[in-house]
């Protein structure tokens, strides 16, 4: 591991294999010795956004966070203070602990709108996301202009290739099955 890719955003490269990380936007919470974990911030579960919204009466939006603990709920939170886990980056943190979550929320600590809400993470083992930057599998991008709470979808991909130029913009133009260009 040469550097830490923590806070930072990378965009999956065009693939045809079609799986989760295909148009992918992901924050990388914690990237160490060890291996790499992050959130895909542009994939919504509509089902599951479904059920939250039928069970709590408000629409909470759940995105595929990754394939790794599907049935797990991690959380982004946007605060100009430390209310609640880990830190990312400028106002975001991280936690895996709903109830603290719906605590603040109670207290007034932080909104609805405050949260971002992911089913699973996207892991990497030691040395594995490092690997795949060096086979161009992801690109680094600008993170500073993105609300990680922000509802996103595959526009955020496409909007994130055409800002880095050069031979990305022939990605951000391709079509999703690259078989069919």
């Amino acid at each position: 591991m040469n550097i830490s890719y923590k806070g930072k955003i990378l965009i999956s490269t065009p693939n045809i294999s079609g799986d989760i990380f295909s148009r992918s936007v992901v924050l990388i919470i914690e990237h160490n010795e060890e291996g790499a974990m992050g959130l895909i911030i542009n994939k919504k579960n509509e089902i599951l956004s479904k059920r939250f919204r039928e069970v709590f009466g408000v629409d909470i939006k759940v995105y595929e966070g990754g394939p790794v603990e599907p049935n797990r709920l991690l959380f982004i939170i946007k605060s100009h203070q430390e209310i609640l886990g880990e830190k990312i980056d400028r106002q975001y943190y991280f936690t895996n602990d709903a109830e603290e979550v719906v605590n603040k929320i109670f207290e007034n600590k932080i909104t609805i709108d405050d949260i971002k809400v992911f089913s699973g993470y996207s892991g990497w083992t030691k040395n594995q996301l490092d690997n795949e930057i060096s086979h161009r599998f992801w690109q680094e991008a600008q993170s500073s202009a993105i609300d990680y709470t922000a509802s996103y979808d595959d526009t955020l991909w496409k909007f994130i290739m055409q800002n880095l130029g050069d031979d990305f913009l022939i990605w951000a133009n391709a079509p999703k099955d690259i078989r069919l260009n």
